[in-house]
Formats: structure tokens, sequence, C-alpha cells
């Protein structure tokens, strides 16, 4: 991504960040599916194609369902699919290359294609995301002060900014994200891929009966996260917030104080307003790619999302929802994205619970406070970025380092891949 030229322009709506789509992956699922049916569309008449991944989207796209996903668009045609994990391209790690060829085997298009994260897909031209650009204010510090000055709230700039048909479409995502916990918790087995991982958010739930108080309340709020990240990893329909690997961080945190604070369906579609535009932030002024920056540029943000939903229902000041995304962001910087065999299954489910939980955390320790404190959100938003680009390319989703490069065993057993 060009990071320096990026900062200049403006922000698109956050129907952007809350993409509805299908799991695992939106960077390396979603996007390359858009990536290919765009390209297709464009050259129907055409019946052989070539389609070339490189870096993290070679390195870790067949525990993603990357080559499957676009398989499917190519169903008809013959295609060819060829994997370079060794080989990154400058302007994004997961970069795409799509050839169609004529009858005398002549190249008629070659198109290079960035999954930049969330589903979203840029080329060299910057024309793939045609969305308008919908926001003036793109610094936190700056809508901060537009809000004061004018007596508003942050979820009042996001609609002034989108218009009040934002709201049928948050409401929508509000609906997905719902479907998605009670499926999840009502499905159990065995999660696809090489780990045999069993599903344990209906398990965690049974529990959770069992217990009152304070553990009740944390065992089901454990057992929303998981229903999300679950129904992800099993390729089921959820909500990008801001990715399919962090998806089920905000959803477990906005269900879990509908049920037991009892807000209603109106302060939930403001609350998704707020976290859209924390999160619109990060994807502006940073990046939301786990191939880019990290985990800490998917649980992380999701993470910030949360915590300052999480204070702007509990009454919070837009300067306490602030410090809270602040928290959500900063104690994740440096997280790795090491998904192991590739698979957004371990350690992503898990961190996604804790995301969650820590979010809970953020936003009452930025209750207790008057919203005051010494690094911004849009330094640590900074911060995070350039940590990103200083981590090895181990750690940025290819499934070469950290967690990812461990041969032995895992939870007792030893790693099985199905053949």
């Amino acid at each position: 991504m060009d990071y320096l030229t990026k900062i200049f322009k403006r922000m698109k709506s956050i129907k952007e960040i809350y993409r509805i789509g299908y799991g695992p992956s939106s960077s390396h699922t979603m996007g390359p599916r858009n990536a290919a049916e765009d390209f297709l569309a464009r050259n129907k008449q055409y019946d052989k194609f070539e389609v070339i991944l490189y870096g993290s989207l070679a390195a870790t796209g067949k525990g993603h369902l990357t080559g499957v996903a676009i398989e499917k668009v190519f169903s008809d045609k013959t295609m060819d699919l060829l994997w370079e994990p060794e080989t990154f391209l400058d302007r994004h790690p997961n970069a795409m290359q799509f050839k169609s060829f004529d009858k005398n085997d002549e190249i008629v298009e070659d198109w290079i294609a960035y999954s930049v994260g969330g589903g979203a897909v840029i080329d060299d031209t910057n024309t793939s995301e045609e969305s308008p650009d919908l926001y003036r204010l793109t610094t936190m510090d700056k809508i901060l002060d537009w809000c004061d000055n004018n007596g508003k709230q942050l979820w009042e700039y996001v609609e002034l900014c989108e218009g009040p048909e934002i709201w049928d479409y948050l409401d929508t995502v509000w609906k997905t994200m719902k479907r998605a916990i009670k499926k999840g918790a009502s499905n159990e087995g065995e999660l696809p891929g090489g780990l045999h991982l069993a599903r344990k958010s209906h398990l965690y739930q049974l529990k959770a009966k069992t217990y009152s108080g304070a553990m009740r309340k944390r065992a089901m709020l454990y057992s929303f996260a998981l229903a999300v990240s679950e129904e992800n990893a099993g390729g089921g329909k959820i909500v990008t917030a801001p990715t399919c690997g962090a998806c089920g961080v905000l959803p477990a945190i906005l269900y879990y104080l509908k049920v037991f604070y009892g807000y209603k369906k109106h302060d939930i579609l403001k609350a998704l307003a707020t976290a859209g535009l924390i999160g619109n932030l990060v994807k502006k002024n940073a990046s939301i790619s786990g191939a880019e920056v990290g985990c800490q540029g998917e649980v992380g943000t999701a993470c910030a999302m949360a915590s300052g939903a999480a204070t702007q229902l509990h009454g919070g000041s837009i300067y306490q929802v602030e410090y809270s995304a602040e928290m959500g962001l900063e104690h994740h910087l440096g997280l790795t994205c090491d998904p192991v065999l590739g698979l957004v299954q371990i350690p992503c489910i898990e961190r996604n619970v804790f995301a969650a939980a820590r979010a809970l955390n953020h936003n009452t320790y930025a209750m207790l406070s008057d919203g005051r404190h010494r690094i911004s959100f849009d330094q640590v938003t900074d911060t995070m970025m350039r940590t990103g680009l200083d981590l090895s390319n181990t750690y940025k989703e290819t499934s070469t380092g950290g967690l990812a490069s461990l041969k032995g065993l895992v939870y007792g057993r030893r790693l099985r891949l199905k053949k």
C-alpha cells in the first residue's frame, strides 16, 4: 500500500468496513472472489484464463480457500491457477494477476489487483474500489473538534456524511450479526481444514447457564464471540468488522450489551455507526490488512471498534469513546498474524474472544476517567501502521513464522492434514 499518498485522501463509506459475505477471510476469500468476478465480467466472451497469486495470498491461500473462491467464479471456463508465495509485489502483499486469452492464445487483458482487507480490492490505477469519498474530516482529532464545536456525537457525524439511508444498511448489518451468533451457537461438529478443531460456542453457552453473576455473563460473551468466529471459519455468512478474521469481536460485544443491559436497536445502530467510523479511520490512515500490518490491524482494530461502541452505549462522552478505542488499538500493538496451517482458526478464533473481553475492560477504564489521556487515537493508529511496516513478512499472514511455524504438538496432538 502506498502509505504516504493514501493519507491525503478522504474516507469512503463505512459500508466498506461492514461488508456482508461468506468467510473464512475477507482478504483471502472475499477480495479475490470479487476481483475474479470483476475480471470475468470484462472478459466473459473468452474461454481461457490464468490467475497468479502472489505473496501472502499464495502462502496461506489454500487454508483460506482462496483457490476455491476463484475456481467457483471460473467454473465454466478453462483456468490455470498458479501460486507464487515467495514473490511479493511492491504495492501490497495480497497481489493477484489475471490474464485472459483469445482463441490464438494471445493475451487480451493482463490485470494486477490487490486485496487490501475487508473484502476491498484496488489496482494500480485505484479504479477498482469505486465507492465515493464521503468524509471530509479524516482524523479522530478533527472529528472530535467538529463534534465539540457543534454539540454533536460521533454517530451524528457519520449520519451527516453518509445520509439517513445509512441506518437501513446498519439495520441489515445488525440482523446479519445476530443471525451469525444464533447459527454459530447452535452448530456443532468439526471445523473444516487440517486442524480437526471442534466448535465450542454451543458447549460454552450450555456451561454458562450453570453459572450466575459475573461468571455467567463472561461465559456468554465468550460464546457469542466463538459463535461468529466459528461461523466464519466454517465459511458461513458474517459481517466484516473490519475483516472476516476479526468478525467476532464487535457482534459479541453488542449482543452481550443487548442481552444483559437491554439496549434498544436504535442505540445499537448508533454504536455500530461510531464503531464503523473508528474502523474507517484505521483503514484510511493505517491498514486493516493482516498481510500488510499483522493481526494488530485486524483484531486490534476490531477491539478498538468494540471498545468505542461499548463506551458510547454506556453514555460515555466523545472523549471517553476515543480513549476506549485508543486502548483497543494500543494494547494490540505488534500482534502478529500467524495462522496455523493458514486457517482462520488457531489463534484467530480465541483472539476474537479475548479481544471482546478486553473491550469491556477498556470501556470500564475509560468510563472511570474523564477522557483525558496522553496518547491519542490518531497517534496510536500511526504507530500501528509503522509497527506493521517494520514487521517481518514471516509474521504477516504468510504462515511461516510465530505459531504457524510450529511443527510439533498443538493441544496435545500432532497436526494432521486432511488429504
